[in-house]
C-alpha cells in the first residue's frame, strides 16, 4: 500500500513546521506528502521550500488563492494530484503520533474508511508543544497532570484492541482520516458547494455511507494531537447545514462539485 498524506494548511507555518517533521519521524514513512494550501501568504511557501530537501519523502505544495474558507475545493485538488492508492487526511496544526502512518495502513480496509482520533492541546502549551513532545511519555503525562491536554484517554497506543464500528456522521473529523483513493473517486471527492467553515466533512462522510462503505475508528491508535486555536468564522453554518441537510435526504452518493465536474 502506497500512503498519500494531504495536509489541509492556511497560513499557520510554524505549525505546519510541526506536522510536517512528525511525518518525517514515522515509522512507515508516507509515500508522499501533499500541502493543500487553502490561500497562505508567501510565509507558508518559504517554510515548505526550506523543509522540503531534508525530508525523507516527497512533498508538494499544491495552492490556490485566498477566497476564504474553500477547504472542499483545495483537498480536491490535492486528491487530484495523489499518487497514492491510500489517502490519509490530515490538517496543518495536527501533530501526528510516530505510529500514525502505521496504524492508517494497518487499519486500512477494503469497504471501509478510517476516522482517527486526536489529543487536544490546549492554549497555554500550544506553541511549545512539538512532535518530540507527542512521542515522549513522559511529557504526555506531565501535560496531562498540568491539564494541558484534553481527550487525553487517546494517549496510550494498543494496536492489539479491534476497531469499531462508526455509524453515522457524529464526530468527523476530516483532519484524521484514512480512505482510498478509489472510493474517493467514486463519489466524487469532496463537495465544492460547501464555502466558509464546516459540514463538508461530514457531507463526505454521508456520501461515503451511501456508496456503501462502513466507517470505522479506533481510540488508540492513528492519534494526533490537535494545537489550539482560535473558533473558526462560522457564519456560513446555517447554509452548509442546509448542503449536509440535502445530502442526507436524496441518499446520493456522487457530488456534481467535486472532483470531476463532468457527469459521471
Amino acid at each position: 500500500m502506497n500512503p498519500s498524506v494531504i495536509v489541509t494548511t492556511y497560513n499557520r507555518p510554524d505549525a505546519l513546521t510541526k506536522v510536517l517533521n512528525g511525518l518525517a519521524h514515522q515509522t512507515h514513512c508516507p509515500s508522499e506528502v501533499i500541502i493543500a494550501d487553502d490561500g497562505s501568504t508567501d510565509a507558508t511557501r518559504l517554510v515548505i521550500e526550506q523543509m522540503e530537501p531534508g525530508l525523507p519523502y516527497p512533498l508538494m505544495h499544491v495552492w490556490h488563492a485566498d477566497e476564504g474558507f474553500r477547504a472542499a475545493k483545495i483537498r480536491n485538488d490535492a486528491i487530484r494530484r495523489a499518487t497514492g492508492d491510500y489517502i490519509i487526511l490530515m490538517d496543518g496544526d495536527c501533530i501526528p503520533n510516530r505510529h500514525f502512518v502505521t496504524d492508517h495502513v494497518r487499519l486500512a480496509r477494503s469497504r471501509r474508511f478510517f476516522q482517527g482520533k486526536r489529543v487536544l492541546v490546549e492554549q497555554p502549551i500550544a506553541d511549545a508543544f512539538d512532535w518530540p513532545q507527542a512521542n515522549s511519555i513522559g511529557n504526555i503525562f506531565k501535560y496531562i497532570i498540568l491539564g494541558g491536554l484534553s481527550n487525553a484517554h487517546h494517549v496510550i497506543r494498543c494496536p492489539w484492541l479491534p476497531s469499531l464500528p462508526a455509524p453515522g456522521a457524529s464526530g468527523t473529523r476530516s483532519c484524521n482520516m484514512g480512505i482510498f483513493k478509489t472510493d474517493l473517486l467514486a463519489v466524487n471527492g469532496f463537495n465544492e458547494d460547501f464555502v466558509g467553515w464546516g459540514r463538508e466533512d461530514s457531507e463526505l462522510v454521508v456520501r461515503l455511507t451511501n456508496y456503501g462503505l462502513k466507517r470505522r475508528t479506533h481510540p488508540f491508535m492513528a492519534i494526533c494531537y490537535h494545537l489550539w486555536h482560535a473558533e473558526n468564522d462560522r457564519s456560513h453554518l446555517r447554509n452548509n447545514d442546509a448542503v449536509l441537510q440535502q445530502t442526507m435526504d436524496s441518499g446520493g452518493y456522487y457530488c456534481p462539485q467535486g472532483i470531476n465536474r463532468e457527469k459521471p
